[in-house]
Formats: C-alpha cells, structure tokens, sequence
C-alpha cells in the first residue's frame, strides 16, 4: 500500500502506478462531469474545449452560486456544495472518456463494472473512490472553479476545478485486474453460501 500525490496532466506509466488499496491525493486541475454531459458528449456528439488528456474527472453536478467574474471566481462561479455522485450508471462512458478524451482517473463512489475494468487495463486508467456523505469535506478541497463548459446543463456542466490536496483518494479499481468490488462480493458469496451450508440450505 503506498500513498501517491499526483498533478494532471498524468501519464500511463504513471496511472499503471496504481494499486487496489493505494491512496491518491491529486493537485491542480480536476474535470466534473456527469450523466447528462456524458450524453451530449458521446451520444450527441457535442465537443468540448477543454483537454480533458492526462486528466481526472470526478462524477459530479456541484450545487454553485453565480457571482461577478473575478481572480477569485474566473468563471463567475462560487463552489457551494461539490458532492461526488454514485458512478454505476456511467458505466458504459468510461471506455470512450479514455480513449476518445485521454482520461486516466474516473473519481466517484459506488464502483464501476467489468467493462470499466477492462477499459483501465487495456488503456491504463484507474477508479478512485470516494465515501458517500462527505461532500462538505471534498467542497473544502476545491480552490475555485477556473472555467466551465456546455453550460447550457447547468449544473450538469463540464466543470473545470481547481484543487489542492484533493484527497486521500482510494485506488479502488486499477489497471491489473484489481477491484475491492469484485473481492467485497466474492467475499460476500462466499460467506452467504457458508451460511445457508450451516443451516442445510442448499
């Protein structure tokens, strides 16, 4: 197990790094993006501006506040609540975000499935995740938001953050093979089937 503090843009290498149970804390730029841009991305070919290669994205609609441009709100946009939603339903977004975009780290809680997996090991990416119910901590990790894109889904936008000391994250999913979801219901099969042998159930 080993802790890794890592600022994107970030290479393969780097990402391949990456073990089940390490920890990441991330510097710099952070990407939010959810279901609905997801869509306008890869289902109706809407492009963005930013470069989202080398990157993290982290399964979010962040509850903001418009307020005046300044240094401190570029994009006229003051971070109110940025909470992390459950990640399952992008499920089938993580494989062109890799290889349509760049996209090396997919931030979200819940887990991914085995195409996710597949995805991180054949294009070098990783899952972190994070635990329900502390978006009050993770809004104290975001410094600002510098820019927005495809604003128009407000607040399901394409967010550009910028943070500090964005973690500690948990390696949940890595690029060999490795899922704590996939070892949480082996586990839980097996134990289920002890159970109903005890009781003669079969």
């Amino acid at each position: 197990m080993a802790h890794y503090e890592l600022t994107a843009p970030l290479t393969e290498e780097a990402v391949r790094k990456l073990r089940v149970d390490d920890t990441v804390s991330l510097n710099g730029t952070l990407f939010g993006i959810r279901d609905a841009t997801q869509i306008h991305m890869f289902d109706r070919g809407r492009k963005t501006r930013f470069d989202l290669s080398g990157h993290a994205v982290i399964h979010t609609a962040p509850n903001v506040k418009k307020v005046q441009k300044s240094a401190a709100y570029p994009a006229g946009y003051a971070p109110l609540c940025v909470g992390t939603t459950t990640s399952d339903r992008m499920e089938r977004f993580t494989r062109p975000l890799m290889q349509q975009c760049g996209v090396r780290l997919v931030i979200g809680k819940g887990g991914l499935r085995d195409e996710s997996l597949r995805a991180f090991g054949d294009l070098g990416g990783a899952y972190l995740a994070i635990i329900g119910g502390t978006a009050a901590l993770e809004t104290t990790w975001v410094e600002s938001i510098e820019d927005v894109d495809l604003d128009d889904l407000n607040p399901e936008s394409l967010w550009k953050f910028r943070v500090r000391n964005f973690g500690p994250l948990l390696v949940a999913m890595d690029s060999h093979g490795g899922s704590l979801y996939s070892e949480v219901k082996r586990t839980a099969q097996e134990r289920r089937a002890a159970a109903l042998r005890r009781l003669g159930v079969r």
